[in-house]
């Protein structure tokens, strides 16, 4: 079961990722606010928390990369995956919904851009940045 949630959580990054992207980039070169652009940021949007549901049935029931005995904040894999992880794309996910609520409630098509490029880009970052990327070696992350 673990197996399955992982390589399921794990690959669905990508899509999380390229939707993410994709609604930054329209936000950035768009004139006109359409119904297509707000689907993009829907699906980003509905993408991340269905990444957030996979990870927290990993996080309490399924993964061995969690683990609160005594001690476990100076173990570098248990501390990212147990607290860094865990904040880091909680918060993420929160901008990003906050971005897709405030751009549905703006004025102008400048303003639900502005909503998109701000608070989706800088959950875009924080996403990049709590992710356990296979060159941090002592986090045993895969690309898949």
């Amino acid at each position: 079961m673990n197996s399955i949630l992982n390589h399921t959580h794990s690959g669905l990054r990508w899509i999380a990722l390229m939707l993410i992207l994709w609604a930054i980039a329209n936000a950035f070169t768009a004139k006109t606010y359409e119904k297509k652009h707000k689907m993009i940021n829907l699906f980003a949007l509905i993408t991340m928390h269905t990444q957030l549901l996979i990870g927290l049935v990993q996080y309490f029931f399924t993964s061995s990369k969690t683990n609160f005995s005594a001690g476990w904040m100076k173990v570098e894999l248990y501390r990212f995956f147990g607290m860094e992880h865990l904040l880091g794309m909680l918060i993420a996910i929160v901008l990003i919904t906050m971005g897709y609520s405030k751009s549905k409630k703006a004025a102008t098509d400048a303003e639900k851009f502005k909503k998109i490029k701000v608070f989706y880009l800088i959950g875009f970052i924080l996403i990049v940045a709590s992710i356990p990327w296979p060159f941090r070696t002592a986090l045993g992350g895969s690309w898949f």
